[in-house]
């Protein structure tokens, strides 16, 4: 009988131990969070995904026929970036444990590509257009740097598939109070001087 006792107690410990080793493990691949790089890089592509969109969807609307070639400007322009960016996603989704790290970069652009798809189906094609359209020739003037900072922004209500880590989260917020302040100081300087 106590042999009995001691073997249903060494089970239920050894069931206990991995049911705590496979909710850790789950726990910590879905709580995975995004450094600067990797948000950087989803970010990044759901720019390059939503000039997509939008140079499809509006170059057969009056005014915005040249957008697509103006996206495949700026694609090329930009391919080493966008590329870069899909290799940090794929090394993210390989870390944290991924079994088609490819597969999954292709499941998030598809649905960056569906988000913005989702405000042209809600809006009218023109005015769709006429809002969005002004996005890929301020896009295709950007520099590689001014890009990435525009990729690195962290806005309100931001939607990303993993959670900006909060120390770097922290990090962006400081950068873009500091930036605030200066160009706020700047517009004092020269309010003194008109």
């Amino acid at each position: 009988m106590k042999k009995l006792l001691n073997s249903s107690k060494i089970i239920i410990i050894f069931t206990l131990i991995f049911i705590v080793a496979t909710v850790n493990q789950a726990y910590a691949i879905d709580n995975k969070c995004y450094k600067i790089e990797q948000f950087e890089a989803e970010q990044g592509l759901r720019i390059h995904s939503e000039l997509l969109v939008i140079s499809l969807t509006c170059r057969k609307t009056p005014g915005h026929g040249t957008l697509y070639e103006k996206y495949k400007r700026f694609t090329n322009k930009n391919k080493l970036l966008i590329a870069n960016y899909e290799n940090i996603l794929i090394s993210f989704f390989r870390d944290s444990g991924s079994a088609s790290p490819a597969k999954d970069l292709h499941t998030l652009r598809t649905s960056l590509a569906n988000d913005i798809s989702q405000h042209a189906i809600n809006m009218s094609v023109t005015g769709f257009c006429n809002y969005f359209g002004g996005r890929i020739d301020r896009a295709l003037k950007m520099n590689r740097e001014t890009l990435r900072k525009w990729a690195k922004q962290v806005w309100e209500n931001q939607k990303t598939s993993h959670r900006l880590c909060p120390k770097d989260k922290a990090l962006l917020l400081k950068q873009a109070a500091d930036k605030k302040r200066k160009v706020q100081q700047l517009l004092e300087i020269q309010k003194r001087y008109k």
